[in-house]
């Protein structure tokens, strides 16, 4: 996918035209053309890609594949730097520190011996 999205921005009779579109874009036009002649209408295509570039928090990662999980990680590295805070941002704080609610704590069974035990 990411091949042939590169083949098409690089060609010289395309070029010109795709200039301002990001690869990322590309890929996922390529995917919606793959969706679309797999017998998919545009709803369902646009549907399967959001599934595809979005990552279930339920999900057991340990049970994917090489090829699976690497593709998981590209997207939380990706959201990662969309999200992430750099020093020369307007909004940068040094060091935030986050006091979460106590109510919200759950109890485990492994935290319920003492430590005198050691």
């Amino acid at each position: 996918c990411s091949r042939a999205a590169e083949q098409l921005k690089n060609n010289p009779r395309h070029k010109t035209y795709l200039e301002g579109v990001s690869m990322e874009q590309l890929q996922k036009l390529h995917n919606l053309l793959r969706c679309q002649l797999g017998g998919q209408n545009l709803t369902q295509g646009l549907e399967q890609i959001q599934r595809e570039e979005t990552i279930d928090p339920e999900e057991d990662l340990n049970k994917l594949d090489d090829k699976e999980l690497a593709k998981r990680k590209e997207i939380m590295d990706a959201l990662f730097e969309k999200n992430r805070k750099k020093k020369d941002d307007p909004d940068f704080v040094y060091n935030v520190e986050v006091k979460f609610p106590q109510e919200e704590l759950e109890a485990c069974e492994w935290d319920d011996e003492s430590d005198d035990e050691f």
